[in-house]
């Protein structure tokens, strides 16, 4: 997997992670013999859907579903046709379901992308079937070199987990809104994030900003 297209980045193509750390970990694609995920054309999608400018919340996932034909470039995020759901986002629509009482019936969220969630997984490529499997190739540098570009204003934080509050960590409280929880994950979602409330407070939180909430449960029919 090399050779990615970098010209649908738009503002974000400005990162120099993508001069300066991407041929190091495109080297490495090319060596790996397992099949990666999601497909080349993918990799940088939610990056390509959300443009820094439209970026209203920001949820951190960890790597892309390790499933083939599940992962599509957005965090907790699956191809619609996916069944059964991922457990992490089986959980997250439980949540929502308590919290908002409705949840999508697809695991497509890109008409989360569309309303300025940006879905970011810290890892953007996993070997098939070996979850974590290109968690140190160096993708972290892009966490971190989009947070900062998204410091310039007021944003709402998701960050369900240690690996995702380590990667925000830096973040400013006090200017942002910060929800820190438990994972989804069937190991974790009863030790915090059952009961966190995480859509109704982000919607609360946007309209004292003055701008729209997100509908998190239904999807145009276009979508």
């Amino acid at each position: 997997m090399t050779g990615f297209d970098l010209s649908r980045l738009g503002d974000w193509r400005r990162l120099r992670f993508f001069d300066n750390t991407l041929p190091a970990i495109e080297s490495a694609l090319a060596a790996e013999t397992a099949q990666i995920l999601p497909p080349r054309g993918l990799v940088f999608a939610a990056l390509e859907r959300t443009p820094p400018d439209r970026v209203r919340v920001v949820i951190l996932g960890q790597d892309p579903y390790p499933t083939p034909g599940h992962a599509h470039g957005f965090a907790f995020s699956a191809e619609a046709d996916t069944r059964p759901f991922p457990r992490s986002l089986s959980n997250i629509f439980k949540e929502m379901e308590a919290d908002v009482g409705a949840a999508p019936r697809q695991p497509d969220l890109r008409f989360w992308a569309d309303q300025g969630v940006l879905l970011l997984n810290t890892s953007l490529t996993v070997p098939a079937h070996d979850a974590g499997g290109h968690a140190k190739l160096g993708w972290h540098h892009l966490t971190a070199q989009v947070l900062d570009r998204l410091a310039d204003r007021p944003r709402a934080y998701l960050l369900w987990g240690a690996h995702a509050q380590k990667a925000a960590h830096n973040v400013a409280q006090g200017q942002n809104l910060k929800i820190e929880t438990a994972h989804p994950s069937p190991l974790s979602a009863r030790r915090g994030f059952f009961g966190s409330r995480p859509f109704s407070q982000v919607n609360a939180w946007l309209q004292a900003q003055g701008h729209r909430a997100i509908n998190w449960a239904n999807p145009p029919e276009t979508s």
